[in-house]
């Protein structure tokens, strides 16, 4: 069957099997009265929701406690977490009800990447994970006689 051909009829064939996973990011605040564990589980339980639903993990990073900019529910500080993921335009909507639902989070933001955005997570990404692994010695240069 061709994606976009016409077949001998004269209609237009559209192949639809193919997934049109859109790559996003996630950042939100869980309160700052977890434990180290029940943030765990939180993380867990939206990286799981993400997965089950057909969607694919692509990064995560634990920003850990920072202070809030301003005061969200009395509290001045916060849990920051990323989450970069792919998956369907559709699964968004009920992705972030479950962050409405969710009494831990304070704040979420889900942003769509475009080519550049990925880019740029790709280049920042490869960034840090070459500045966490020890610097190889140089090799030593051969003695002038």
């Amino acid at each position: 069957m061709q994606p976009f051909g016409k077949n001998p009829k004269g209609f237009i064939n559209i192949n639809l099997s193919t997934e049109m996973l859109k790559q996003y990011e996630t950042v939100f605040i869980a309160t700052p009265v977890l434990s180290d564990v029940q943030m765990k589980e939180a993380v867990a339980k939206y990286t799981s929701f993400i997965t089950d639903n057909g969607g694919k993990i692509v990064c995560q990073e634990d920003w850990g406690l920072k202070k809030l900019a301003y005061p969200i529910q009395k509290k001045t500080t916060g849990f920051y977490h990323l989450v970069e993921f792919q998956a369907e335009p559709e699964f968004i909507a009920k992705f972030e009800t479950q962050f409405k639902r969710d009494e831990r989070i304070l704040r979420f933001q889900t942003v769509s990447m475009d080519k550049h955005a990925i880019a740029y997570a790709e280049r920042r990404r490869a960034k840090l994970s070459g500045a966490t692994q020890p610097a190889e010695a140089p090799a030593e240069a051969p003695a002038a006689e």
